[in-house]
């Protein structure tokens, strides 16, 4: 028995530097057909992590990127707020099916005030995406934003009657934070910090404050193909509880082990369980701070924040796990690190390549885009050299109707432009710029020119004499 177990530590020795020399290739050859900045990995396998790093901590820099570089985690932030509560729930202090008034007194007979701890936790709450996109302004670094921001969801109408659909909303962890911090007494940073991340030694992590703790990789966002620095550094209170925990490849390893080792330690085994089945039959595919496939028995949560990529994923069944985190977001089609994440994921975990992600259709919709303000611009022109076949237009009414026809038309197209298609991501313009600047600047270009086109077009008919007058 002895000696078997001598071979396969022997076998395991010579089989781990293998593999991960093969996600080392993969990562640099993804790097090379990419404009990220750097990257940081790790993979877990029962008790045994490895860990590996590509490229820079910001462009420019010589500093390399290494398995404790700091990045903001974005929604996987999202499982230690839940984990949180479900500490809550073991020490008889929460009960998930309990409305969430019962807590918070600012939900007290509002229409969110039904809404139970569970709904919050599984997204559905009756919250939107654009909702929980939201806040009222000036509210983000504020030492008592969670509080502000809760007590400002709780004015809000639902788009959904809670507990009918599934709808992925920020807006549940906002308030969930603020369901910690009431019924612990403790603010939601200090709690994640004294009961999860000093207990699992994860002595580099910490929720974002607002300020600068420690040095921190560099984000970027995507600008027309490449990518550059991001001024949208530092995550407030107001968005800790669903996505500002700052962490890294090795800590978030360590936090993956403690999920998956089968024991009773910051969280019943039972209690880790439970985190990673469906919330409720509305949300089949979700769980308690984490995204499930079925199919893989896996669970994994990415996340987004402006300058930053990243996600977790881990197999609970085999104690298999990987972390990938990216100093840099996707553009639509252009710049996107889509490829390198999941597909170093489906690596580690041996699960399928990513199939088809739709990033051919992305890039023709972001050229057609980047090509509109130049139509429009190339019109303008157009209407000055075919000015006289503008104002003959002035003598008949069908004519005169082609005029002012395209005004309404690029007031319409402008509309799209600010409201809707923001809307699509579940955003306002301004919040889409955060993440995506060139795409919400080809999208105001489009609006201004548009207009610009039409009123220019109708100044040229209207002005001068047309040609036989």
């Amino acid at each position: 028995m002895l000696r078997i177990s001598a071979i396969f530590l022997m076998l395991a020795a010579v089989i781990a530097p293998a593999n991960a020399n093969e996600l080392d290739d993969f990562v640099a050859a993804q790097m090379r057909d990419s404009a990220l900045p750097g990257v940081a990995w790790a993979v877990i396998d029962g008790e045994e992590v490895t860990t590996g790093a590509h490229g820079v901590v910001a462009k420019g820099s010589d500093a390399p990127v290494t398995q404790d570089t700091r990045f903001l985690l974005g929604s996987i932030s999202k499982s230690f707020t839940a984990l949180a509560i479900m500490q809550l729930v073991e020490a008889g202090k929460l009960d998930l099916d309990r409305p969430v008034a019962q807590y918070l007194g600012d939900f007290e007979d509002k229409p969110a005030g039904s809404i139970t701890l569970r709904q919050l936790l599984g997204h559905t709450s009756g919250f939107s995406t654009l909702q929980g996109n939201s806040a009222p302004p000036k509210t983000e670094a504020m030492p008592d934003a969670i509080a502000r921001r809760a007590a400002w969801f709780a004015q809000q109408d639902l788009a959904h009657p809670p507990g009918t659909r599934w709808e992925y909303s920020n807006a549940n962890y906002l308030i969930l934070g603020r369901v910690i911090e009431v019924v612990s007494g403790q603010r939601y940073a200090e709690y994640i910090a004294a009961n999860i991340l000093q207990p699992i030694g994860m002595d580099d992590s910490y929720v974002s404050t607002g300020e600068p703790q420690g040095t921190l990789a560099q984000g970027h966002v995507p600008w027309f193909g490449s990518m550059r620095a991001t001024d949208a550094q530092w995550s407030g209170l107001g968005s800790a509880p669903q996505g500002g925990i700052v962490s890294t490849a090795g800590d978030l390893a360590h936090y993956l082990q403690t999920m998956m080792n089968g024991r009773d330690d910051i969280l019943s085994a039972a209690g880790k369980a439970r985190m990673v089945q469906p919330a409720s039959e509305a949300a089949p595919g979700y769980g308690f701070g984490w995204m499930l496939d079925g199919a893989e028995g896996s669970a994994y949560h990415t996340g987004l924040s402006p300058g930053f990529e990243t996600i977790a994923a881990m197999l609970p069944a085999q104690g298999r796990g990987v972390v990938v985190l990216t100093n840099g977001g996707s553009g639509m089609g252009f710049a996107e690190t889509t490829q390198l994440r999941y597909g170093l994921v489906a690596k580690a975990l041996d699960l399928p390549p990513p199939g088809d992600t739709g990033r051919g259709m992305r890039i023709a919709n972001y050229l057609s885009l980047a090509l509109a303000p130049i139509v429009l611009l190339l019109a303008v022109i157009w209407a000055w050299v075919k000015r006289d076949a503008l104002r003959a237009k002035r003598s008949s009414a069908f004519g005169r109707f082609s005029l002012w026809f395209p005004l309404v038309a690029m007031a319409a197209v402008a509309w799209m432009c600010v409201a809707v298609i923001p809307q699509l991501f579940g955003v306002s313009l301004s919040t889409l710029r955060l993440f995506q600047p060139d795409m919400a600047l080809l999208l105001k270009a489009t609006a201004v020119l548009g207009i610009v086109w039409a009123v220019v077009r109708l100044g040229v008919a209207y002005s001068g004499r047309a040609a036989g007058e």
